[in-house]
This record gives structure tokens, sequence and C-alpha cells, in this order.
């Protein structure tokens, strides 16, 4: 019933992939515009290798993994095509036909059969209401990532969202500070829909997350690299006016902080941001962006404002409700097991490994949103 090759150059532009996408149980992490321009801008610079199983059927696409091998050392490993800026992780398949292929023993062979070799694999970031992917690797259980994921629902108006998500102190205090911010000068908050906007506000991130993210305390801020500041970049920029939405608040015609949201079946992810911290920190401008960004996605229709992965408080503060995370792993030698136990047993070896390959404990702070803890205004997240 169905086909099951490798195709390491398969095209995610393409119109087959995109009707399966939305079809799909998928996850804005793996639309169309997303891994293109992943696997072109971060993974085509050599920190790993692709591996895209593709599987059809009738010469139809019926499911895509895409996937990458990463070497850690001596170890050899297989992972989801994360590279530390998804946040959620399925396979791309609707859920009658991902049931077909699992129930298919022969299909289930190839998949695997093409995996090898590795000695770990390894998949996080999973929902819980995402296909269950493990079934495809003979796993019999998930694990808990010990994290959670939180997303707000969002109200007819914003006003009712304000009363029902927001403190009436905390909503009394964002009112202070927009006012104080209003005594600054011409302050405009807009989702930019200009490529010169959109470069302004990302090299007003970098600098912005450059300062609060050096390395001295963690991984250093991703958008410092070439290859991660043109991903971005890029996904803002092909994906204005529907996918991507990269907000910014303006002060007299120059950004003072500015965030990069996906827009996915009615639901807005914001992914990425920064603020002037020196400037405006106590305007709690960081809040006041990510107020303004519930108002615009209110405006649109969106249903949930979606913070993804991560405990920061300032997400339960704007009305997130926890979800569990979870993750699978296999061997697929003894060096691979013995990786596993060694860093899943002992908590030095595991906060070691989360620190260097930072792609399924805590996402490290060079990925996370960067807006400000509610109600002080102390810097949440990563």
């Amino acid at each position: 019933m169905f086909e099951v090759t490798v195709e390491d150059s398969f095209d995610f532009r393409s119109e087959e992939y995109a009707e399966l996408f939305a079809s799909s149980a998928a996850t804005a992490f793996q639309h169309p515009i997303w891994l293109a321009l992943l696997y072109e801008k971060i993974v085509g610079h050599g920190v790993a290798t692709p591996l895209i199983i593709v599987v059809r059927t009738a010469g139809r696409l019926a499911m895509v993994l895409p996937l990458v091998r990463r070497r850690y050392t001596l170890l050899k490993v297989v992972e989801f095509a994360d590279m530390r800026v998804s946040d959620y992780i399925s396979p791309v398949a609707d859920e009658e036909t991902f049931s077909l292929i699992v129930a298919d023993g022969r299909t289930v062979a190839a998949i695997r059969k093409h995996l090898k070799p590795y000695d770990l694999l390894r998949i996080g970031k999973l929902a819980d209401r995402s296909l269950p992917i493990e079934r495809l690797f003979g796993i019999d259980k998930r694990e808990s990532m010990g994290m959670s994921a939180y997303s707000s629902k969002l109200e007819t108006t914003f006003a009712a969202w304000r009363e029902h998500q927001l403190d009436s102190s905390y909503r009394k205090e964002l009112d202070k500070k927009s006012r104080q911010l209003g005594r600054m000068g011409q302050a405009r908050f807009e989702c930019s829909d200009s490529i010169d906007a959109i470069r302004t506000t990302f090299d007003a991130l970098k600098l912005y997350r450059g300062k609060r993210f050096d390395g001295s305390d963690g991984p250093a801020d991703l958008l410092q690299s070439p290859s991660y500041f043109e991903f971005y970049m890029a996904v803002a920029a092909e994906g204005c006016g529907g996918f991507a939405r990269t907000y910014t608040f303006w002060m007299d015609d120059r950004a003072i902080a500015g965030a990069l949201g996906l827009a996915h079946r009615g639901s807005l992810l914001v992914i990425l941001g920064g603020f002037d911290e020196a400037g405006y920190r106590k305007q709690s401008i960081g809040s006041l962006m990510f107020e303004q960004i519930a108002r615009d996605c209110i405006e649109r229709g969106d249903h949930s404002l979606d913070f993804t992965i991560g405990d920061e408080p300032y997400k339960i503060t704007f009305g997130g409700r926890p979800s569990p995370m979870w993750q699978i792993f296999r061997a697929g030698s003894p060096l691979g097991y013995a990786a596993h136990m060694t860093v899943e047993k002992l908590p030095a070896a595991k906060a070691l490994a989360r620190r260097l390959v930072g792609s399924h404990g805590k996402k490290p702070k060079s990925g996370r949103t960067v807006l400000p803890q509610a109600p002080s205004d102390e810097a949440a997240g990563s």
C-alpha cells in the first residue's frame, strides 16, 4: 500500500507538500515556509545532515518525517528537524493515514531501516495532542520532559480578554505604564508589513537580545549567529501577510521592542522577542507589547495565543494554561544506550547535555521569547 523513500532534497514548497500539510495534524513548525527555510538556512550550513523520510501511496504523498542526522563527538544521533528553533514536533500526516501507516508492518520496517545507522534516536517537544510518533519506532511510551507549554484562550473582545485573563491590579499597572510611555514621545504599535520595517525590527532585536543573552549564564543568543538571523528574517519576510507576523513597538520611528509570531489555524505562536531594556524597562515595554499582540490577534479573529514551551511565570499572568510536553528515545547501539542512561540517571550529566545540545530540555535562553515577567516586569523566560 505504501512506498517509503528518503528524499533529502525534498521540496517543502511544492504543491503536494502544501496539500499534505493543510490536511495534516502537523503544527506551525512543520509549515512549508518554516521547514524549507530551516533546511536551507540552518541544516544547510553543515550543523546536521538531512534525513527526510517520505511515504507515498498510489503516487500521492501520505506522510513526511523531517529528520536530521547529527554527531556529538562519537555519538551518531537521529533527531527531528528541530535545530533549537521548533517548539512542537509532529509527523506530517492526517490522523487516519498515520494510523494506516503504523498498522502496516512492512511500511514501519522500511521506515526504521532508513533510520540506520544510529546510536541514539531522540525526539522531544511532543504535545499531548500530537500524533503517536513513538509507534513508528517501537517505543512503548513517552517520557515527560518535565516542563509544559502554555496557551491562553482569547475572547471575542480585547476588553473581555483583559477582564478575564489579567488581574485587575495588573490592568491598572499596565494602564499607568502606557500613559508613562505616551509621555516619552510618539509611541505606536504595529504589525510590520514591509521588508524595511521587518529588517529594522530584526536589527533591533539582535541588538537588544545580544546585550541580554551574552553567553555569560548560558548559550549566547541565536540571533547573533548569521545563519539563525537569516533564518528568522527569511521566515518573517516570506511569511509576511500570512504565516508570520512581525510586531514592532516604535518610539519616534525607532524600534524599541519587537516580536515574531507564527499564525496557524486560529492561533498565534509567539516564538521570538526582545526590547530595549535599558531605555524602557521601567515602562514594562515587553508586557505592553504582549498586551497589544493579544489585541491584534483578537481583532483578527484568532482564538488562542500560544506561548509555546517553557514554565516562565509571565505566561500564567497573561492567561496561559499548562499542557505537558513529552519526549521519546531509542538506543541503536550499546554506545547510544550508555549515553542515554548516563544523561538520564546523573543530574549533572543531564544539565550539561541540555546546555550543550539545547534540544530536548528547556529550550536555551537564546531561543525563547523575551518578555518581562509580570507584575514586577523582571525578564522572564529564556
